[in-house]
């Protein structure tokens, strides 16, 4: 699990978080199963799964027109979107023409909204459609705009999840209305990782950002599901924690680059239902692990919630 997988660039994508989550999938025998994103974005825990062969089928769902077009695309229109991509010119006045495709996309169609986001992500400051390109207008900066944009790898990425499209299940939903209509479908042997936009930064990271309401309403729908094995991250606000105050959960910090490097708190919340392994091979989240042992499992059945070497 070296390679990225996904072809988009994400904000606190949680794509180096994988081996955990696959160490979750192995601990509660899901191994072949399903997996779910309700907040999709750069899916690069998704992809990595899928491709690497730990899950059957991956659920993709994303509020995001401009997201949902980008994977609409590769998935249905694989050969067109490679192409586009080894046609590109990586430069500013390309820029700007797919800026404002995204910002009248009910002009275009799907394929060019889908691509004009994807260029936009790999051509942005920290691949947020609504920053700057990266080395500004005038290309003056010490990165250039191509400096994100490796096009044969791209379109590799991009021809091996086409490839796959048939283990892909794809939704342009309202998370709730994901919740919902989507989850009373889902087999069994069902993993949910429900990442919900950052409550302290999100309006600054995404364009769908959420509202204290939002945030307060999402952990109640989540915390209601019966029979359904999920796992939350966020920001580790004192909001969030008191909205899953009953729940199972630890604290780490991860490192990610929205315009500069930087940690953060985050926070892991696991339903009840769920195993959490005892050990991780990744050193953060096997430090908060050992430090949250006793917490993990309090007053919880070994059997229901225990932890699992």
């Amino acid at each position: 699990m070296a390679q990225n997988r996904t072809p988009l660039r994400y904000p606190g994508g949680k794509q180096k978080l994988t081996p955990f989550i696959l160490e979750i999938i192995m601990a509660n025998g899901l191994e072949g199963g399903h997996y779910v994103e309700p907040y999709a974005g750069g899916a690069g825990v998704a992809m990595e799964l899928l491709v690497d062969g730990h899950v059957d089928h991956v659920h993709l769902n994303d509020s995001s027109y401009h997201i949902y077009s980008f994977w609409q695309s590769v998935l249905t229109q694989t050969e067109a979107f490679c192409s586009k991509i080894s046609r590109s010119l990586v430069n500013v006045e390309e820029w700007l023409g797919h800026r404002e495709i995204l910002r009248h996309p009910d002009q275009h169609s799907i394929l060019e909204v889908g691509f004009a986001t994807f260029y936009l992500n790999r051509t942005n400051r920290s691949g947020i459609l609504n920053a700057g390109v990266i080395g500004g207008l005038n290309q003056n900066g010490k990165w250039k705009i191509d400096a994100r944009f490796p096009m044969n790898d791209l379109i590799r990425r991009v021809e091996l999840i086409g490839s796959l499209r048939d283990h892909i299940t794809l939704c342009n939903l309202d998370a709730e209305q994901f919740f919902l209509t989507h989850f009373p479908t889902l087999p069994n042997n069902s993993l949910v990782y429900c990442d919900p936009p950052y409550f302290e930064k999100g309006s600054r990271l995404y364009l769908n950002h959420y509202k204290q309401d939002d945030h307060e309403r999402i952990a109640k729908l989540t915390q209601g599901l019966d029979n359904i094995k999920w796992i939350v991250s966020y920001d580790g606000a004192d909001e969030i924690l008191a909205y899953y105050k009953n729940r199972r959960k630890f604290l780490y910090e991860l490192q990610y680059n929205a315009s500069r490097a930087y940690k953060g708190n985050e926070v892991f919340i696991f339903s009840d239902q769920l195993v959490i392994p005892r050990r991780s091979s990744l050193s953060y989240i096997a430090h908060a692990l050992n430090k949250n042992s006793s917490i993990l499992h309090a007053g919880l059945p070994e059997t229901r919630a225990g932890l699992v070497p």
